[in-house]
């Protein structure tokens, strides 16, 4: 760690308590009821119900519908944490609840260790295996215990990926200041203790090939990409970097191939002219930088349609000294998807998501390429049977908060009502496809973030299990409902329809029997036990998302 690493990281370990203090104001806020106001645009909340709650389908809630979390610890993130033998373990524990907080293991393998304050545990293991840890988190009002998975092995990423990307808020002008502000937010907003981790860098930071790799360096919007590394993992959290196997990216920076043996680049006529592959590939060379740098994801976008690339790639990374992360994009063809899946961690099932409900809202040349939530909706469910714990089928980055930054423009409130916004998060923790904020963290409203730090909803996302939810239809709209590892279902009942629906959904459509106990996930709040279905009132493009377990 260099000088300014040390000093911005000092100065962030002094700046705890008046992070604690902002919790607790934001958290104030949402107990008062503030209505929230975002350039102007109020913000409601997705689903209402008369059999949930005080209110009908058709009155606006103003208010948040996340709880804010209590000061006894609980322990959040992944269950289990897959790595490879003889690579460096970063796993931070993830724990709401008042600070001061300490932090314990039981059952920690020898060659690694956790930190106590910070709850960072480091290392690494040399034999395959799984191992069972019991985490403790406590506080001067509680303590709290979870079973970690930590298994050695040949899998990575064994619950799917909570982080951020820069591109929708940066775009192509991304710089090292705006990567080590992410980081900082991350951890400033407390969301680093519901288990988001990953802080991505996206196009814009390339600069030509170089140095004792032959890979390509960092522009002169960036330093030393280790320094940069480093200050996150200080921070327990981890980098991620980007990169395409076209000669040139799509937002005009060196690639991961050439017409030239030693990768020489030069900016092409058009755009067009350099989105394609080059005569020498050169994901070895990069890989090997990454993982020198102490990069621990990497997007490789465009032209992933060729699985011959993706194995170059998957092969690049696993040969390094550390683990590196691989998500495919921008879309892989389902008919290849079984071909990828062994190779990547990530796959992007469709075409870059806007902030619009369908394509009914798009003019013609935004719906030639773009996709609404409805139609990922649709074409995501076909994906299913190629997820798994270790590979994560990705419907894109989450359209939430002040986008438009990719466009040279100035950021605007995302275009999804409040109903939509929750429904977009139900979908993507229903189906565990990694989330990646694509709006600048650092600019979160209030009502943005508790989109994000819902414990209950995450808890779903980050299911062991691993399996995505499916699309059924039921009456009034339809249910996306995924099994979980303890035995219970999360359901999310959905209107996808333009007027108020009453949406319900009878026990045998679940291939459940007997009485249940049905909980409202968003609010934390039990519903009762429900003989034969449960039923809600729910606004236009809104949700209910539910856990139902047997009872008693």
């Amino acid at each position: 760690m260099n000088g300014r690493t040390e000093e911005r990281a000092a100065k962030w370990g002094t700046e705890k308590s008046k992070r604690e203090r902002g919790r607790l104001r934001f958290w104030s806020a949402c107990l008062r009821g503030v209505v929230l106001a975002l350039s102007g645009i109020v913000a409601g909340v997705a689903s209402t119900g008369g059999s949930l709650g005080a209110w009908g389908a058709d009155e606006p809630l103003r208010e948040m519908l996340t709880p804010p979390p209590p000061p006894q610890p609980r322990i959040n993130g992944a269950k289990v944490f897959g790595v490879r033998p003889d690579r460096p373990v970063l796993y931070t524990v993830a724990a709401t609840g008042e600070r001061p907080m300490k932090f314990s293991a039981a059952n920690l393998p020898e060659g690694l260790h956790l930190d106590e304050q910070s709850g960072r545990i480091r290392g690494s293991l040399a034999q395959r295996g799984t191992h069972r840890v019991l985490l403790r988190a406590e506080n001067r009002a509680g303590r709290a215990e979870r079973e970690l998975r930590i298994v050695v092995g040949d899998e990575l990423l064994l619950t799917p990926l909570l982080g951020c990307n820069t591109w929708g808020g940066w775009g192509p002008r991304v710089t090292d200041a705006n990567l080590r502000a992410a980081a900082e937010a991350m951890v400033k907003s407390g969301l680093i203790d519901h288990g988001w981790q990953y802080v991505n860098i996206d196009d814009g930071w390339q600069g030509l090939r170089g140095g004792p790799h032959n890979a390509i360096l960092p522009n002169d919007k960036f330093g030393d990409m280790r320094a940069l590394c480093d200050y996150i993992h200080h921070l327990g959290l981890k980098a991620g970097i980007y990169s395409t196997p076209w000669i040139t990216s799509y937002a005009g920076f060196v690639g991961g191939s050439s017409d030239d043996p030693q990768g020489a680049w030069q900016r092409p006529k058009t755009p067009r002219d350099g989105w394609r592959f080059g005569k020498y590939l050169f994901e070895a060379n990069d890989a090997r930088q990454w993982a020198e740098w102490g990069f621990d994801y990497a997007k490789y976008d465009w032209g992933v349609d060729r699985a011959e690339i993706t194995r170059r790639m998957a092969e690049a990374l696993a040969a390094c000294d550390r683990d590196i992360v691989l998500e495919l994009s921008n879309s892989v063809p389902l008919a290849q998807a079984a071909e990828h899946a062994p190779l990547a961690q990530l796959s992007r099932t469709t075409g870059d998501l806007v902030d619009l409900w369908d394509r009914s809202q798009m003019d013609a040349g935004l719906a030639r390429w773009a996709v609404g939530i409805r139609e990922v909706w649709l074409a995501h469910d076909a994906w299913a049977p190629h997820q798994r714990p270790g590979h994560w089928n990705h419907a894109c980055n989450l359209r939430i908060g002040l986008l438009g930054g990719w466009r040279n423009q100035p950021l605007t409130p995302s275009r999804l009502t409040p109903d939509e916004q929750y429904s977009h998060i139900s979908l993507w923790c229903l189906w565990g496809s990694p989330m990646i904020i694509g709006t600048p963290i650092e600019r979160l409203d209030p009502f943005t973030l508790s989109l994000l730090s819902n414990d209950e909803v995450l808890e779903v996302h980050q299911d062991p299990l691993g399996q995505q939810g499916r699309r059924i239809e039921v009456g009034g709209g339809e249910a996306v409902v995924k099994p979980l590892e303890d035995g219970s279902r999360a359901v999310g009942l959905f209107n996808p329809g333009a007027e108020p629906a009453r949406v319900s959904v009878d026990w045998a459509a679940l291939r459940l029997s007997g009485p249940q106990r049905v909980r409202d996930l968003w609010r934390q709040k039990d519903l009762g036990v429900h003989a034969a279905g449960f039923a809600a009132d729910i606004r236009p493009h809104g949700v209910v998302m539910v856990r139902v377990a047997p009872f008693p």
